[in-house]
């Protein structure tokens, strides 16, 4: 059993750092590892329908980015919306921090607002004087590790082209290489995760079992636990759907429609209940949803994998390649 935060790190050349898209959503690459046999397979994404079976229900997260880094037009500062609490009233990460005190008002571009509270955990509780239109104050949150400012281009890329339900501020990234085209050619249904900043914050804990997960949203249509529940084998399409399928297996026993949220923590040893087939990007180290994904293939396995992933120069991250576990 592999309950060390060093268990599951890798090397990785930061020049593999995806900081932009490819030009073509599905000339992404993708690596196919198989846990029957140990092999690994090196394709295109636009190979993908025949990677997989007739049969595999594809289960994505319609999630939408909203444009939610706000900066202060006169100063080095900025606030990221976390969560709506009222018309005029968000939860934000705030940076600098030691600058966004309790009272502390500040000015956007056409609009304003005041620090009501900070949290214990350093969020901060903010109240504009009137809703703001994130359409013109806003951009789009890329990663930490995209290294330079969001430009037009990302409104579009750091989206997927099936996104419908707003209220994400990270974007589900496996599904980014997806074309409209591809997704109608293959059964599919839909769940939708609002994916939290939590997604970004390392796991300070030497001891896995010690992290706390952050806690995140997401829905359920009935159509969508229908088909899900009458799948022979279900390919889920990035860490949000795992999350959202094995909470409902975990807790119900059964895909069940409706609302909900999660904390699901899921490492190694984990046994998945309703997830057959992952496909997914290549994840940072130590992070939480490496470890997921190294409960669903194992841990040396998946080690191994990104290795390869390394030798063969694939990109990484966000706006990286992609990966299939069958």
């Amino acid at each position: 059993m592999s309950l060390r935060l060093s268990d599951y790190d890798y090397e990785l050349p930061e020049e593999l750092v995806a900081q932009y898209p490819v030009a073509q959503r599905d000339a992404s690459r993708l690596l196919v590892i198989d846990r029957r046999t140990g092999s690994f397979g090196h394709h295109s994404f636009a190979q993908l329908p025949r990677l997989i079976a007739p049969d595999d229900l594809l289960v994505l997260n319609n999630t939408e980015v909203i444009p939610a880094r706000l900066r202060l037009p006169e100063r080095k500062a900025e606030l990221l919306l976390l969560e709506q609490q009222g018309p005029t009233r968000w939860r934000c990460w705030a940076r600098p921090g030691r600058w966004f005190s309790a009272g502390r008002e500040f000015r956007l571009a056409g609009a304003a607002g005041r620090v009501l509270v900070v949290e214990e955990n350093g969020d901060r509780i903010v109240e504009f004087e009137r809703p703001p239109d994130l359409a013109v104050v806003g951009e789009m949150p890329l990663p930490p590790y995209v290294r330079r400012p969001a430009t037009t281009a990302d409104y579009e890329r750091y989206q997927t082209v099936y996104a419908a339900e707003p209220g994400a501020v990270a974007a589900p990234t496996a599904g980014l290489h997806f074309t409209r085209e591809m997704l109608a050619s293959l059964p599919h249904a839909f769940v939708t995760l609002h994916v939290g900043p939590g997604t970004f914050r390392p796991v300070k804990t030497e001891t896995v079992t010690e992290h706390k997960m952050h806690r995140e949203p997401f829905h359920v249509g009935a159509e969508a636990a229908a088909a899900i529940t009458r799948a022979r084998t279900v390919l889920a399409v990035g860490t949000t759907s795992v999350r959202v399928l094995e909470t409902l297996m975990t807790r119900h026993g059964e895909i069940r429609a409706g609302p909900g949220a999660t904390d699901l923590f899921i490492y190694p040893p984990y046994r998945f209940r309703r997830v057959d087939k992952l496909l997914t990007n290549f994840h940072l180290p130590k992070s939480t949803l490496l470890m997921l994904v190294a409960a669903f293939a194992g841990r040396d396995f998946i080690l191994e994998a990104y290795r390869e992933a390394v030798r063969a120069r694939y990109r990484f991250f966000s706006y990286g390649d992609a990966m299939l576990v069958v």
